[in-house]
């Protein structure tokens, strides 16, 4: 299995991580606006060794795909 930094290959995109900037791209907001969620308790963050948050992509894709809950408002 090849590793970069936090991602993984396909066959573990369970484990894969995301940064604010993908999560808000995915849905279409500002990234200030995932770290609120993650403040909140919205949307569950990893803390890298330099402070940084990091997201589950799972969690991140069941949040899409469930985007008319009142989750991502």
């Amino acid at each position: 299995m090849t590793v970069i930094g936090t991602r993984v290959d396909s066959e573990r995109s369970d484990d894969e991580l995301l940064t604010p900037s993908e999560v808000a791209k995915l849905f279409r907001v500002d990234p200030k606006t995932v770290t609120r969620w993650a403040k909140s308790g919205k949307l569950s963050s990893i803390r890298t060794l330099g402070g940084h948050r990091r997201y589950r992509a799972a969690e991140v894709r069941s949040l899409l795909e469930g985007q008319g809950d009142s989750a991502t408002r």
